[in-house]
């Protein structure tokens, strides 16, 4: 699954992606900044309208792993629909960023009320849970495993 294909503009109709825009609000993060940190409360997520965002892990006795590089159209957050709602990874602006910033609460209210966006955004989320944890597992084989993943992400 590439990237590309997690895009919103990809993932959700032209309906659903209005829907969930009127919800949106505009948000810079300089770089360097730390977007959430992993174990926290996830109770907002970003799509990105420019710059670049890495999502890590914590490596007990080691700096943070970079697990991907996140971009234009990209969705940065999943755990905001998922109980308990805390982070699972941590994110950081590597360059300047600009994002619509989307309350979790009220467009899990909204997925509530409406089944058919609910079901998009789920099904969205769930591509873009998927594709996060393989490139998660195929980073963390080529810094940790004797020979790599023998994978490209």
């Amino acid at each position: 699954m590439s990237s590309s294909s997690i895009r919103i503009t990809a993932a959700l109709s032209t309906e659903h992606r209005g829907r969930l825009m009127e919800m949106a609000r505009d948000v810079k993060f300089p770089e360097g900044a730390r977007v959430f940190e992993e174990g926290r409360l996830a109770d907002r997520f970003w799509i990105i309208r420019s710059g670049t965002v890495t999502l890590d892990i914590r490596v007990p006795g080691r700096r943070p792993a970079v697990i991907e590089n996140l971009g234009f159209g990209e969705l940065v957050g999943w755990s905001w629909l998922f109980p308990p709602y805390l982070w699972q990874l941590g994110a950081e602006a590597m360059t300047p960023v600009r994002a619509q910033e989307f309350d979790a609460a009220a467009v899990r209210m909204l997925m509530d009320a409406d089944p058919a966006f609910g079901s998009a955004i789920g099904q969205w989320v769930g591509r873009v849970l998927a594709h996060r944890l393989h490139s998660a597992r195929v980073r963390l084989l080529d810094l940790y495993a004797p020979y790599g993943s023998g994978l490209t992400p």
